[in-house]
């Protein structure tokens, strides 16, 4: 059991039958009243973020999300497949469950299969990846001076804006949870 009192972020626990994970959080003691707890909590499953005030005694059970390293094999239709790194053992998981930061997952890449009870609910990418550019316009000399961007398409078939001195087959990283440039590779 935690307590509302022992918030931190990132704490995972049950409330009212759903897994919730805590995002923000502030202990607040107001000059006239009791103290309480102003939170910002995500439903892991669903992924909706809500407010929430909590009294500092109120006890909720600690949940256990299991995160594990799996490959990501291949997709077909709307399966994709994953391979446990410790049993080769294959698991299909619906394109339902993979988020929009999914789409920068190359084949034979490690991502962390979120899952609460034996229910997989989401799957991690790596933060970063290098990735090929396989379409973009060419860049002009001199076009370095300001911060200009153009469109570019990864080898996965992600779009991104990257700068104008990129070009194609040039290798980039890539935060995926941002889906924004970082730097050549």
């Amino acid at each position: 059991m935690i307590s509302a009192g022992d918030f931190r972020n990132g704490v995972t626990f049950e409330m009212d039958g759903n897994v919730v994970q805590i995002i923000e959080f502030q202990h607040v003691k107001p000059g006239k009243g009791a103290a309480f707890v102003r939170t910002k909590i995500r439903n892991v499953i669903s992924g909706s973020v809500t407010e929430k005030t909590f009294n500092p005694t109120d006890k909720f059970p600690t949940a256990y999300v299991e995160r594990k390293d799996m490959q990501y094999l291949y997709s077909d239709g709307d399966l994709y497949y994953f391979m446990d790194n410790e049993t080769y053992e294959n698991i299909p998981i619906s394109k339902d469950v993979l988020s929009d930061n999914f789409k920068f997952v190359k084949e034979n890449m490690d991502c962390k299969v979120l899952s609460y009870k034996g229910k997989v609910f989401g799957v991690e990418p790596p933060f970063f990846i290098e990735l090929e550019v396989t379409q973009t316009d060419p860049g002009f000399k001199g076009d370095t001076a300001t911060n200009a961007t153009k469109p570019a398409v990864l080898e996965t078939g992600a779009e991104i804006r990257v700068p104008l001195f990129i070009n194609e087959g040039d290798h980039i990283k890539v935060d995926t949870r941002t889906g924004e440039y970082m730097e050549r590779a």
